[in-house]
């Protein structure tokens, strides 16, 4: 959307007083017009702080007044669809995806600190991305290849895993004759039917949560299962029962390295039960791959990304819960596609997209980011 639209936007909701006017004379709409066109990411509503936007990774004030609870409460509540507004009253936690006219799709937390409400609002993209627009390594282009098994994407908050979940989704939407079935909470990115045809099941308003909406999507014959996000045991047990079951499963992981991500699925279960999910993991994994942003010069953020395709070697480590050698085997299978974080470190370093301090900050192997440089 271009700067006049939202200046537009702008000038008419300050001019109609608002749809969403709080005591205070906050206005999410107007909040949110000026969000986009500072092209931030998120919009954080908190009790005693103005609202705050969050461009680039960094946050900033907005010019406004200090909020209270009540402000928060009487702004967001009315934007919100049904289901979350049923789930923040008995709750007083709801997640929801909205669409405001003319501004967009947005993604809502709101909540409670301390007593009060707050609510963190994310901007969406209009439309999915195009992988190759993202600037991620470009062996990672191979995962919308996979016919079957499990896919982990890994990151932290605000590392990009949606995106990049919905943009391999999309390679296959535009290449192959599938049947997809999302499961997300809630919906980020809304797909079109094109050579695939594509069901998005949101939680709250489709299904009631993700054990529920992943059982029935099973028996809907999915050639792909898209996960939104790993939470609960019950969901990484059906997850991986599908991909043991031929279906290719793709999902994301909080979570901060290759490493980290099968640890975290295996320390989801009892203690009795881990050994046996360490088995089952080793062969439902087909891919393992994290990403982090880093600040690239003359401003925005780049991805970088570590990818392990599973060989055999994985896998034993895998099963005797050996995952320090993981990293080493990203080496070993590097021609079957696997590249270490500092392989794309270097890549990023050497192609003048970051800085060298910046690489080496993140950098889980300063040394073997080093000889990659000096190579």
């Amino acid at each position: 959307m271009i700067d006049d639209e939202l200046n537009d936007i702008i000038s008419e909701l300050n001019a109609s007083g608002g749809a969403t006017r709080a005591g205070s004379g906050m206005d999410v709409e107007s909040l949110l017009a000026d969000v986009i066109q500072r092209r931030g990411s998120d919009l954080l509503l908190v009790a005693g702080s103005q609202a705050a936007v969050r461009i680039d990774g960094v946050l900033a004030r907005l010019d406004g007044p200090i909020l209270d609870g009540t402000d928060v409460e009487e702004a967001v509540i009315p934007l919100l669809p049904p289901h979350a507004k049923r789930q923040y009253q008995d709750h007083q936690i709801a997640d929801a995806s909205l669409r405001l006219p003319r501004l967009g799709r947005f993604r809502v937390n709101l909540h409670r600190e301390r007593g009060r409400a707050a609510a963190a609002i994310r901007v969406l993209p209009p439309r999915v991305p195009q992988l190759a627009d993202l600037s991620l390594p470009p062996e990672i282009a191979a995962l919308s290849s996979l016919g079957r098994g499990l896919v982990l994407v890994g990151g932290a908050t605000g590392a990009g895993k949606t995106t990049t979940l919905a943009a391999l989704v999309n390679e296959i939407n535009q290449r192959d004759a599938r049947h997809i079935i999302t499961v997300e909470d809630p919906i980020e990115y809304e797909h079109l039917h094109q050579k695939s045809v594509i069901e998005q099941v949101e939680i709250g308003a489709d299904a009631p949560d993700f054990p529920t909406a992943l059982r029935s999507a099973v028996r809907q014959a999915p050639d792909v299962l898209v996960i939104g996000e790993m939470r609960d045991h019950e969901t990484m047990r059906i997850a991986l029962a599908a991909a043991e079951t031929g279906h290719l499963v793709l999902s994301s992981l909080h979570t901060t390295d290759i490493a980290s991500s099968i640890a975290r699925i295996c320390d989801s279960f009892p203690n009795e039960r881990q050994n046996t999910i360490r088995q089952e993991l080793s062969l439902a994994l087909t891919a393992v791959m994290t990403q982090t942003l880093i600040p690239k010069i003359g401003g925005g953020r780049v991805p970088a990304a570590e990818l392990l395709m599973i060989s055999y070697g994985a896998r034993q480590h895998i099963r005797k819960n050996a995952l320090q050698h993981l990293h080493q085997e990203m080496a070993i299978t590097r021609k079957h596609g696997s590249l270490s974080l500092e392989d794309s470190l270097g890549r990023l370093v050497k192609t003048g997209q970051i800085t060298h301090a910046d690489a080496a900050t993140r950098a889980g192997h300063p040394d073997e980011l080093e000889s990659i440089l000096r190579g």
